[in-house]
């Protein structure tokens, strides 16, 4: 120690030396100190730089030396916790060999194998505890380990020597586990919180008792659920929450099947209550905590939410099918409620929250409400009314054609959409009339390309004009019996494009009639001729030869068309 501030005042006396000669030259000259500006860039900012720091003056000896021992910490302790860890796994492990060593050279018995091991554990927990005013985050590692060592002295206890009953056991399981959430909460790390999640969720499937009986699965789950909704609040930690909302759920769900259980009502209200415990603790995190929900976490609650689906809904499909579908988009507007209360609540808008609970209602809506509840002969009615309603939701709330709804919505729009148009196009459907449906999606799917085209929505607009095109060809084949008539009415939809083109200067259109030609020649020359009578063969061929001919006639001008927005 005496050698080192022997040199710190070694380097004290030398900085005041080059201080006072600075300040000398600097009162001879009478003028700043000037260097000579290199001819390339170089390093000369950084010799500035360096200069101006030395020439500054030092306050005192003792700030100096602070000053001297903060640039020798190092600034990433990363190195330091793998080492802090890798101790406290090496003491773990230290005191289950020193265990076994006792064991096999038969002076340790069952009830001191268990004593010495509860002994350790409270040795680690009172080691770090006692280091804590030295350094928090680094102590913290020893209680960590003694916890692990109490869980698995307790199990060992009932499950391999049965020196204790289970209500001991699982009492012994709860204090420690409040043991972990206090200490948690003592050194402000909620690697404690996640160790209690873990040791009291897994409880039940080492005690037998617990896992016997519904009820008091439900209410033990149920219990820590809250409790824990609780701390992650407290501690300001979300992965605690969300690591008992797995648990609880997985966790009961195995045990309801391991266990043959057949108590549904119990099943379904444990879901029901896991549920509205953790919306509730996820939306008072947020408010609380005054931290709405980033995209990253967002993500990590999803899959939470397609979990307590896919786990509820056959529950209910299975004792309460008229039900089921009810309760699903009640669980979604339960989480819309949730959402916009939160909403409210904060100052700012929390878009990761809109993009979690749009994607549940989605899958809720198209489940539930599409697949379970809609009629198959109002399902494509259903799909021709959802695009005028989005475009009125647009209009009136005054958003955008791209922001304002979430994008897991408008999936959901162009699936029920996509789907239904597939069933009218290739007439699947039995219950409806394909060329009347045939025609409402042509004349939905024309207004939708001229007002997207309007909006300058170019990838929007051209697969809706060519999507119409197909729907009304498709209306005719339904419409018409007559194959020759139906190639007669696909040259004058193809026609009646160019014409339309030329009126209203749309480029687009007049190149979709390509489709419609391409179509119509196909349609001559492998299905037509194959069957047909020659009179029939020769009046097909005039007309597909007339109508691109015409046609090809029309298509030179479209080069000469300006693109610019429809109907201008």
């Amino acid at each position: 120690m005496s050698t080192l501030e022997d040199r710190i005042t070694q380097l004290e006396t030398r900085l005041t030396r080059i201080e006072h000669l600075l300040g000398r030259n600097a009162a001879v000259q009478d003028k700043p100190i000037k260097t000579q500006q290199p001819e390339r860039g170089g390093n000369i900012g950084q010799h500035e730089a360096a200069l101006s720091r030395v020439s500054q003056p030092v306050s005192s000896p003792d700030a100096f030396k602070q000053s001297l021992l903060q640039h020798a910490t190092p600034p990433n302790l990363s190195i330091t916790k793998i080492l802090g860890w890798t101790g406290a796994t090496a003491l773990v492990l230290a005191t289950a060999y020193l265990i076994r060593l006792a064991v096999d050279s038969g002076w340790l018995t069952p009830e001191r194998q268990v004593v010495l091991a509860v002994l350790s554990g409270f040795l680690l927990i009172g080691a770090g505890l006692r280091l804590r005013s030295a350094d928090r985050e680094y102590a913290s590692l020893l209680p960590a380990g003694g916890l692990v060592v109490l869980f698995l002295s307790i199990y060992g206890a009932h499950l391999y020597y049965q020196f204790i009953g289970v209500g001991l056991a699982t009492g012994a399981v709860m204090l420690t586990c409040l043991a972990a959430l206090w200490l948690g909460r003592l050194f402000e790390s909620e690697i404690y919180s996640l160790f209690a999640v873990v040791g009291s969720y897994s409880a039940p499937f080492l005690l037998d008792a617990l896992a016997g009986s519904v009820v008091d699965l439900v209410v033990y789950f149920s219990a820590w659920s809250v409790l824990f909704c609780v701390f992650a609040v407290w501690l300001g930690a979300r992965r605690v929450y969300l690591l008992a909302a797995y648990m609880a759920l997985l966790g009961f769900h195995v045990l309801y099947d391991l266990n043959n259980l057949s108590a549904w009502v119990e099943a379904f209200s444990f879901q029901a209550i896991q549920f509205l415990v953790f919306v509730t603790g996820a939306v008072w995190f947020s408010i609380r905590r005054k931290q709405p929900m980033s995209r990253d976490e967002a993500i990590v609650h999803l899959p939470l939410l397609l979990i307590f689906y896919a786990l509820q809904y056959p529950l209910l499909e299975s004792h309460l099918p008229m039900l089921a579908p009810w309760i699903a988009l009640a669980s979604a507007a339960l989480l819309l409620g949730a959402y916009q209360i939160a909403k409210n609540m904060l100052a700012v808008r929390p878009e990761a929250g809109s993009l979690l609970v749009s994607a549940y209602a989605a899958l809720a809506l198209f489940h539930a409400g599409y697949m379970e509840l809609v009629p198959p002969d109002a399902a494509p009615w259903l799909a021709l009314l959802m695009l005028p309603a989005l475009a009125a939701w647009r209009h009136f709330s005054g958003a955008n054609a791209h922001a304002g709804l979430p994008w897991p919505m408008q999936m959901l729009v162009g699936i029920v959409f996509a789907i239904n148009y597939l069933r009218v196009v290739v007439a699947a459907d039995s219950h409806a009339d394909p060329a009347i449906l045939g025609l409402f999606y042509a004349a939905e799917l024309y207004a939708a390309y001229y007002f997207t085209h309007r909006l300058d929505l170019k990838s929007l607009a051209a697969p809706a004009l060519y999507a119409g095109h197909i729907a009304l060809m498709g209306a005719a084949v339904s419409i018409l019996d007559d194959p020759l008539a139906v190639s007669i009415a696909w040259g004058f939809i193809a026609l009646a494009c160019l014409g339309l083109a030329f009126r209203s200067r749309d480029k687009l259109l007049g190149k979709s009639s390509l489709l419609i030609f391409a179509a119509s020649a196909a349609k001559v020359l492998l299905f037509d001729l194959s069957d047909a009578t020659p009179l029939v063969r020769i009046a097909s061929l005039a007309i597909l030869g007339l109508t691109l001919y015409a046609g090809g006639w029309m298509y030179t001008k479209v080069d000469a068309i300006e693109a610019g927005p429809a109907g201008t």
